[in-house]
């Protein structure tokens, strides 16, 4: 993949270089021609009417042009960030890069501030290459809840068909003309679909355009006459005060409707020009024939309807135009334009929320099959309607490098329920906690995971990794970590024992006696319930908790090495109880007297 991002990178910055080059050619053409009509205006004071006509049409028909060269240097411009964005993900140079999605972490959830779903060089941050905002909330949505096997397989489907589908996945990224990544603010349409209407009745809008139709004409025709009929004024008065009176009945909701639509003219672009590369291809999978299918309407595709509502925002502009402004004014156009959204809103009130679902939708798959193509060996799991079971083969944290160990793993079935992992300090433990729990999610989602094979059976997930204490709260670290323990023994009595338990330094925060007593009655009961997880201990002691459950449990340890000062680690699990502890030489390596 990163040849193929060179090599198109490569064509992409020669096709933007050649943009500047015609931009900057035509910029001095137009140049020319207006010094060329000045110059003739003030040297040849006779110059005829034609003559100007003709230099103002080739000087319309140079900005057309010129507009539509600018048009391409913007696409080849969002086409060379989008390679070079691709680059620095398969660098591993993308934390700090990308969208954080920060805005969607869950104020309390059983695993996604343990798992790194969200934040700086989260698993949300690699894999939001999503180019709306309905697309950002479809992926965060993924994340956070695990779909169901049948749902799972739909979106690989899809996933596998996107993967080679390099053009549209740039044609995607370049749509809307170089606009911001997630431009589509879905929650502002949707809640503007949601609306009551302006007006129940069209008669109204009628009565006012009618009434414009009337006025400046007329105005035109006084303006123009030197003794006009006396009514004709007097009637032009009663038309306005007519048109006021209307405004300001509607004058509220027509500023609600222009102060939520008009900020959104360029997203209305960008969702015009996504809807139609969703309209063209012909797509195999089922999910993606159906989101096609979506779209459909009997008259005209929904792109089409869109750029009508694009094309009636951009028509406010004629109000602060210097020409037509007065016109606009006299014609009371901003709410003669609002009231033309408004009626459009009302044929389309059911179709926006479903637009913006299928947007998203295709939107999420898309950023899922770009992950797909950067990471080639990654796999697609097996899916399996078992009691709960996860086999991993060359397993690894798929945020991390590609230096990143890999190890095997089984839980569930005839492996082991419960794996006790001992080890010394930064050996491994609690990344391999996040390797499996990531590596859980992205199955769950329908993305392929880091691993030459994945088995895994519906599982719902909950960890106890990063659990903090929390002064405003009058909580200590050891009654944050009870608690979300309890939610996760319910989890699993919801969940008839399909769930997967990742807990780090298990009761830390207590004596040794209560740390071993609990842990072993928490654990018991987790694997008795037919949940499965992995549970890290510096408490040696706590391997006998796996003794204890017998063919339920085992014991798996990382090694580490101190020598001449330096502390190294394999990172390989290994069978077994760790029999080694680097606490004291740390210390000792740091300078404190131990």
């Amino acid at each position: 993949m990163s040849e193929t991002y060179l090599a198109r990178l490569d064509e992409r910055r020669a096709a933007l270089a050649a943009r500047e080059r015609v931009h900057r050619r035509l910029g001095r053409i137009s140049l020319g021609l207006a010094l060329v009509a000045i110059g003739l205006l003030v040297i040849d004071g006779d110059v005829t009417l034609p003559g100007l006509v003709a230099i103002g049409v080739v000087f319309a028909g140079v900005a057309v042009v010129h507009t539509r060269v600018l048009d391409a240097r913007d696409r080849a411009r969002a086409a060379v960030a989008f390679y070079e964005r691709g680059l620095a993900r398969l660098r591993h140079d993308w934390i700090g890069h990308g969208e954080s999605g920060e805005r969607f972490r869950p104020a309390t959830h059983l695993y996604a501030d343990d798992l790194d779903l969200f934040g700086r060089g989260s698993l949300f941050e690699l894999l939001a290459t999503a180019r709306t905002q309905a697309g950002e909330e479809t992926l965060a949505a993924w994340l956070t809840a695990p779909a169901p096997p049948e749902e799972i397989r739909l979106r690989q489907a899809a996933v596998r068909e996107l993967i080679p589908a390099l053009d549209l996945r740039e044609q995607m990224a370049v749509a809307g003309d170089g606009l911001p990544q997630a431009g589509v603010h879905a929650e502002a349409l949707r809640g503007w679909a949601a609306r009551p209407p302006i007006l129940r009745h069209p008669w109204p809008r009628v009565l006012m355009a009618a009434l414009s139709a009337f006025v400046l004409p007329a105005i035109v025709w006084i303006l123009a006459t030197d003794h006009p009929s006396p009514w004709v004024p007097r009637l032009v008065l009663v038309c306005l005060a007519v048109q006021l009176g209307m405004a300001l009945w509607v004058r509220t909701r027509v500023v609600e409707t222009l102060h939520t639509v008009v900020p959104r003219a360029r997203d209305l672009d960008l969702f015009a020009s996504l809807l139609r590369v969703l309209e063209e291809p012909t797509f195999t999978s089922d999910r993606l024939k159906a989101l096609s299918q979506a779209l459909d309407r009997e008259h005209r595709p929904a792109s089409a309807e869109i750029a009508r509502l694009d094309r009636l925002v951009g028509l406010l502009s004629l109000r602060s135009n210097i020409f037509t402004g007065i016109p606009a004014g006299l014609a009371f156009w901003g709410t003669q334009m609002a009231l033309a959204m408004d009626a459009w809103r009302m044929r389309h009130a059911a179709d926006i929320p479903r637009w913006l679902e299928v947007v998203g939708e295709f939107d999420a798959l898309l950023a899922l099959a770009t992950f797909a193509a950067e990471h080639p060996d990654y796999t697609f799991p097996d899916l399996v309607s078992s009691d709960a079971t996860v086999h991993a083969e060359q397993l690894a944290h798929p945020l991390l490098s590609s230096s990143a160990v890999a190890n095997d793993l089984s839980l569930g079935g005839a492996a082991p329920h419960l794996l006790v992992v001992s080890g010394s300090n930064m050996s491994g433990k609690s990344t391999l906690l996040r390797a499996l729990g990531l590596n859980v999610v992205l199955a769950q989602t329908g993305a392929p995971v880091r691993a030459t094979r994945f088995v895994l059976s519906p599982l719902a997930a909950g960890a106890s990794i990063r659990i903090l204490d929390s002064l405003m709260d009058g909580k200590s670290r050891f009654y944050a970590e009870i608690t979300r323990l309890k939610q996760i023994v319910d989890l699993v009595d919801a969940s008839n024992g399909r769930v997967l338990f990742l807990l780090d330094e298990i009761l830390s925060g207590t004596n040794s006696h209560d740390r071993r007593h609990g842990a072993e009655a928490l654990l018991t009961g987790l694997v008795r319930r037919g949940a499965i997880g992995l549970v890290t201990t510096h408490d040696l002691a706590l391997g006998e908790i796996a003794v204890r459950l017998g063919p339920l449990a085992a014991n798996v340890h990382f090694e580490d090495r101190f020598e001449q000062g330096l502390m190294t680690f394999d990172y390989r699990l290994r069978e077994g109880v760790v029999r080694t502890s680097n606490a004291v030489e740390l210390m000792r390596s740091v300078g404190l007297d131990v």
